[in-house]
């Protein structure tokens, strides 16, 4: 039985301390349908649920519901899914939506989704008349556990990931654990990934965790699932709070993101799930940090061992004859490459992570001994 204090009678709250643009993540079940969920949220007349054609058919109706207790108007716009769908033509699907309705700068904004809705929802309240509010409902472990968190918000551009976007908080996130029980296995792993990041920049305790209860996870067990969801929010919070904007810290949350975006990227968005191209970026990125003399060669074996179990891909694809140099070419794009000096998030045996920069040539022969 695994110890932890979320229980249905009472959701877990974590707090993203931000000064006044503070707000809570709020974690249970049932919480869709509990009218106790939405309250606290500004008042306004219209709001506008964003959606995808996966999750509406399963949730859009519930959440319409209960927010019809609070919004005399609820819209919901839905856009198709998939990563290669986080367009410009997407979001203006949403501006659309917004301008015909009349929305103005009161009306709320829910995110109803994984992380390509919630990064596209939050951009789009971003840039409305300047600014409106929205919340985030992250509906697949990967959304909860990371990109719902922090305020991050982003389309793609088919030259980098998540290259065009802003900084803009949310009011609040819902992380209703129910939804994660419809999600197809192969998006409960992708998830996964962005759990087990926080062990080897963070927590050493934590990975010590994942390790004893990763079937258990697998199988959506529902007292570790709750667990996982609760401390990955709490070491997320924890960094956003101290570096909101990525000037620093916050950069360790990008392990394995800087090869995993070249994976994305080189093979076509939406070929491999996020978390895919994560799990196999941080087998690549450990075994960088072995090869720089940080990270015992047991270290980066005992990740790619929990990797693989969390059903994550471990070696990474060809992306060209060339594969290093196909791979270093995207990653120059990467958000943290400085003058065109790509850098990577390392780690070390102690739990601890460091952003540096690294030889071609090494980064070369990493590539060259991770991929097929």
């Amino acid at each position: 039985m695994v110890d932890t204090s979320i229980s249905k009678a009472a959701p877990a709250q974590v707090r993203i301390d931000l000064g006044e643009r503070s707000y809570s993540i709020v974690i249970g079940t049932g919480l869709l349908n509990d009218a106790a969920t939405w309250q606290g949220l500004p008042r306004a007349a219209q709001a506008v649920i964003v959606t995808n054609d996966r999750v509406a058919p399963l949730y859009g109706e519930r959440v319409v519901r209960a927010l019809s207790g609070y919004y005399p108007t609820v819209h919901t716009v839905v856009l198709p899914d998939g990563e290669q769908h986080k367009t410009w033509q997407s979001l203006n699907r949403i501006f659309d939506a917004l301008l015909q309705q009349g929305c103005d700068r009161k009306t709320m904004l829910f995110a109803l989704g994984g992380g390509v809705v919630g990064d596209m929802t939050g951009f789009a309240a971003a840039c409305y008349m300047r600014g409106v509010p929205f919340v985030q409902v992250p509906t697949t472990l990967l959304a909860q556990v990371d990109s719902s968190v922090g305020g991050k918000t982003a389309i793609n551009h088919p030259l980098g990931k998540n290259m065009i976007g802003a900084f803009y908080q949310p009011l609040k996130v819902v992380c209703d654990l129910d939804v994660l029980k419809s999600l197809p296995g192969r998006e409960l792993s992708a998830g996964l990934a962005e759990v087990i990041k926080y062990g080897p920049i963070h927590d050493l305790a934590f990975l010590d965790w994942l390790e004893k209860h990763m079937e258990e996870l697998r199988r959506c067990e529902p007292t570790a699932l709750a667990y996982a969801v609760q401390r990955s929010c709490e070491i997320k919070a924890e960094v956003v709070g101290q570096d909101e904007r990525e000037s620093g810290l916050r950069a360790i949350l990008n392990f394995g993101h800087t090869f995993g975006h070249a994976i994305e990227a080189g093979l076509g968005y939406g070929e491999w799930l996020h978390g895919e191209a994560v799990g196999c970026g941080m087998v690549m990125a450990a075994t960088l940090s072995h090869r720089m003399g940080i990270l015992s060669d047991s270290g980066v074996e005992r990740l790619r061992a929990l990797i693989q179990r969390a059903g994550l891909p471990v070696v990474g694809p060809r992306l060209a004859e060339d594969n290093p140099s196909r791979y270093l070419e995207l990653m120059r794009v990467d958000k943290k490459a400085e003058a065109g000096e790509i850098r990577f998030v390392l780690v070390d045996d102690a739990g601890q992570a460091h952003v540096r920069s690294a030889p071609d040539a090494l980064v070369a022969e990493v590539i060259n001994a991770c991929c097929d």
